[in-house]
């Protein structure tokens, strides 16, 4: 009997970690044999070449109003195709739900919330928009037939804002150690600052947004200069909702004499052999949903330190078990956490052991047990998994 068709929907393929996420699960269901679609609202985004064959790209082509027209593109979608199950992210409007709805299809919709939206609401919106789009979470959500969320912490935070039940939930770590992990990380690295006789080079990796306080980390360097050689690199890129936050970044630079040792990379095809070849990996985030670079550095046997931030990176370190956690914003105890990752010898083994939660292969078992359950009560015509 055939393996059921899955669909996984996400507005557009940009280079972050939701973006990431759907794709090595998309990659995962298709080496099981599943026939897969990516469906994007619209096809635009640093992944949009990254997608393999195995994998077919359907561009709803939607316009503005976004929500409206994606919506009404997805319904026309479910129709057409009528996949077995769809599993959508970064949907806060729950396009997913309603287009299921308005198609009149069987499709078992599976809602993947990848942020802390409590922290997230707060950082982009004013109170009566937060307001707003909690009730809609807590009003649409619970439509869909299954929710995962990227760590406890998120789902802790779907319960106390949108008053979904942990039983209604299921925490799945996102995936992130592909395959070909370990041959990408030890790629050489031609960047003159990881010859042998240069300083230990500070890493951190994400969009260049305040979400990621980029400032908290380039604060903590300026200390660790003061007692230690070291340079420090940014790889992301800068979001076009927040021009503004790179020229600060520059101009705080600047305030310490630090032009000479911190560079800006940009997005890099790939990351995971600048992680293993730096000395710490640094994420100084205000909040995550999971923390995907936090799982990519200890993968690559890179030593971390991280803000103690919801949600995700605590689960990840084992509160502080595989790396160092500090306060959110503190950036003296940063620097002494990068000073004593420095002086300590690090064993990759441990944490590339910790990594193996986080293969797709693993992580994509836990999702089909979830559309396993799922199947159980759908009609009988659906192929086994």
């Amino acid at each position: 009997m055939a393996k059921p068709f899955i669909s996984l929907f996400i507005p557009n393929l940009d280079g972050g970690g939701a973006e990431r996420v759907m794709l090595h699960l998309a990659e995962g269901f298709a080496a099981r044999g599943f026939a897969v679609d990516l469906v994007v609202a619209q096809a635009a985004g640093a992944y949009l070449s990254k997608i393999p064959e195995t994998i077919r790209l359907v561009n709803l082509d939607a316009k503005s109003p976004v929500l409206l027209f994606k919506t009404l593109a997805l319904k026309q979608y479910l129709q057409q195709e009528q996949p077995a199950f769809l599993l959508s992210t970064l949907d806060i409007f729950s396009s997913a739900t309603w287009a299921k709805r308005l198609a009149g299809v069987n499709t078992r919709v599976v809602m993947c919330v990848q942020t802390n939206l409590s922290q997230q609401f707060q950082d982009r919106h004013a109170m009566v928009i937060q307001k707003l789009k909690w009730s809609v979470v807590k009003r649409f959500y619970p439509w869909a037939d299954a929710i995962v969320t990227a760590s406890e912490g998120v789902a802790r935070d779907l319960e106390q804002n949108a008053k979904i039940s942990m039983e209604q939930m299921t925490v799945i770590y996102n995936p992130v150690v592909t395959p070909d992990f370990t041959q990408k990380a030890q790629e050489t690295v031609a960047h003159p600052w990881f010859k042998a006789d240069q300083p230990p080079v500070l890493l951190g990796v994400g969009r260049i947004v305040k979400q990621k306080s980029f400032a908290t980390l380039i604060r903590a360097f300026a200390l660790v200069r003061q007692r230690y050689p070291a340079r420090l690199m940014i790889l992301g890129d800068v979001d076009a909702r927040e021009p503004s936050v790179k020229p600060e970044l520059e101009a705080l630079i600047e305030k310490f004499g630090l032009q000479d040792d911190v560079l800006f990379l940009g997005f890099v095809e790939n990351p995971y052999a600048y992680m293993a070849q730096s000395s710490v990996f640094v994420l100084s985030s205000i909040y995550e949903g999971f923390g995907n670079v936090v799982a990519e550095a200890i993968a690559a046997g890179t030593p971390v330190v991280s803000t103690d931030c919801e949600s995700g990176p605590a689960e990840i370190l084992n509160k502080g078990q595989y790396g160092e956690l500090v306060p959110v914003g503190d950036h003296e105890a940063m620097a002494n956490a990068i000073l004593a990752t420095l002086n300590q010898p690090t064993d990759i083994q441990v944490l590339q052991a910790r990594s193996q939660a986080f293969t797709i292969d693993c992580i994509v078992r836990q999702y089909l047990d979830v559309l396993n359950g799922l199947q159980a009560i759908q009609r009988p015509t659906a192929g086994a998994i």
